[in-house]
């Protein structure tokens, strides 16, 4: 077998290996592996903010990860797409900037998580972004990725805010300051009218150091070890087997699904399940794999009664047209995303802060996003920002090919029931005031048929949608079940270390992908610090 000789080799090409492989190569004398299983990212879909539509419609650049059967939504198999790219999820997400809550890193803090609070990490959000909407002490402004506010001129989105504060919620100018509470735009990681990924910002700005090596297209097959330390990865590509040795650190960023999974491949997780595999021991972890989190999606839909959702650019003059201005001008259309406006708010007067996140989608589509329904509308797309539901992930095979059991437990709490519930009445309370007067037509979903606390949940339970924010399968932590500790060293051995989503010691109540952009920047600091 081939050998290659690096000081870390980080697996996974995703948010976080981006940001590594700039960080960590940045002096000269550190050679640096980023193994990354999917391709480039050169297609002008990445690129283009309005690409979004047609990648999620083609399946381009993921891979179409299934659930288990999920046992309490009628035992349906739900979409989970993962970026098959570099970028990872940054790559194909709708470009929502969004840190979650100041409370959900107090509460890593609290759990134990030594440099994990809010005031902790704000400096690693503040270092990653270059902030254009606002100059503040909340934001910072010359780090790698834009970040721009979503226009407000679209009439469905001022409705919205109209509507959440003739409803009575509050108005707030920047969903990522302060304050979290109420109805705002949407802040996007959109520069220049190009869509900002960790790989654009972070990544080809550097690819020409001689001391980092990108290789796409390379499958990691198992960790090897020296004992307890971790010496190297074993890739796969273009049918060939290569070892590649990290004289430092092997970094694991190939996330939530994915992280677990090598490990387990490679002899770390719990004693009894790898047995059943038979794959030899290495350290009997337990938590590998365990405490899956993610956020649920269902959905209030309306028809409208006027012509303006993103429907309309499906017509093949006007998506002409709306290239040729993205091409000239970089604005138009293929601009935007077309989410540009969100709210958070409680399902109960009596909570200390919010616990539901809405976005308005300008049109209507199935299929997790994948099919356009040939109708103009708008919905809500409601989540549960702390579901207390817990999954896992599992291994079906030995065999590094076969995809993991991947089983987020959706749905499984009463909480979380009853908070979804509360949110899709929350949601057609906004819908109804005046400011919607204008375009609003019939409910299409759940539909008037469905009032009752039993006629809702059958609803969420027969269309609520994966939301693609899995988290927490190798936890940060001191406890038995955690992977890693607060400097994200796996516990129990050496030289292995994870950065990505899999070690949210609780899912933030917003999107993933700036989050895993600052545990990345930290990350860098903590190794090249010799943490």
């Amino acid at each position: 077998m081939e050998r290659l000789e690096f000081d870390y080799v980080i697996v996974g090409g995703g948010v976080a290996g981006c940001i590594l492989a700039n960080r960590l190569s940045a002096d000269p004398g550190t050679r640096v592996l980023l193994l990354e299983a999917g391709g480039d990212d050169r297609s002008p879909l990445i690129a283009a903010p309005g690409g979004l539509l047609p990648m999620m419609m083609s399946g381009a650049h993921a891979w179409p990860y299934m659930s288990a059967p999920q046992a309490h939504l009628d035992g349906r198999s739900l979409y989970l797409p993962r970026g098959k790219v570099l970028g990872g999820g940054s790559s194909i997400n709708g470009m929502t900037y969004d840190r979650g809550f100041h409370s959900d890193y107090d509460r890593w803090a609290q759990a134990g998580n030594r440099g994990w609070s809010f005031a902790d990490v704000l400096p690693y959000f503040r270092k990653l972004e270059s902030f254009g909407p606002v100059r503040n002490a909340w934001h910072g402004t010359d780090g790698p990725i834009q970040v721009t506010r979503a226009g407000q001129d679209h009439p469905f989105a001022r409705a919205f805010i109209a509507a959440g504060a003739q409803a009575g919620y509050p108005v707030t100018d920047d969903l990522n300051g302060e304050t979290r509470d109420g109805f705002g735009a949407v802040d996007l990681t959109v520069g220049r009218g190009r869509r900002s990924s960790a790989s654009s910002a972070y990544l080809r700005p550097v690819l020409k150091r001689a001391n980092l090596i990108v290789l796409t297209q390379a499958h990691s097959r198992r960790i090897m070890f020296d004992g307890i330390r971790a010496t190297g990865v074993v890739f796969r590509k273009d049918g060939t087997e290569t070892l590649a040795s990290a004289a430092r650190e092997v970094i694991l960023s190939a996330g939530t699904i994915n992280t677990p999974q090598l490990l387990m491949l490679s002899g770390v997780g719990a004693a009894a399940h790898l047995a059943e595999h038979g794959i030899a021991l290495v350290h009997d972890l337990p938590g590998v794999g365990q405490g899956l989190q993610d956020h649920l999606a269902a959905h209030v839909k309306y028809r409208s009664t006027k012509p303006w959702s993103m429907l309309r650019f499906l017509n093949p003059v006007r998506a002409a047209l709306a290239m040729v201005q993205y091409l000239a001008l970089r604005k138009g259309p293929l601009a935007d995303p077309g989410m540009s406006v969100a709210c958070t708010v409680r399902s109960h007067p009596a909570l200390d802060e919010p616990d539901i996140k809405m976005l308005l989608v300008s049109a209507l589509f199935g299929k997790n996003g994948r099919k356009m329904v040939p109708m103009h509308g708008f919905y809500a797309h409601i989540n549960v920002a702390r579901p207390q539901s817990r999954g896992s992930i599992t291994l079906a095979s030995a065999d590094p090919d076969v995809p993991p059991v991947i089983d987020q437990n959706y749905n499984a709490t009463e909480n979380d029931r009853r908070v979804m519930r509360e949110g899709i009445r929350i949601a057609r309370r906004i819908f109804a005031q005046p400011a919607f007067d204008e375009m609003r037509g019939e409910e299409l979903a759940p539909g008037p048929q469905a009032q009752t606390d039993d006629e809702i949940d059958a609803y969420i339970r027969a269309h609520a949608e994966a939301d693609y924010h899995s988290t927490s399968t190798a936890r940060m932590g001191a406890d038995p079940m955690a992977v890693v500790d607060d400097r994200l060293r796996v516990h129990g051995l050496h030289s292995l270390r994870v950065v990505d989503a899999s070690i949210m010691p609780h899912l933030p109540g917003g999107n993933t992908a700036i989050p895993v952009a600052m545990i990345a920047e930290k990350a860098a600091d903590l190794i090249l610090l010799k943490g």
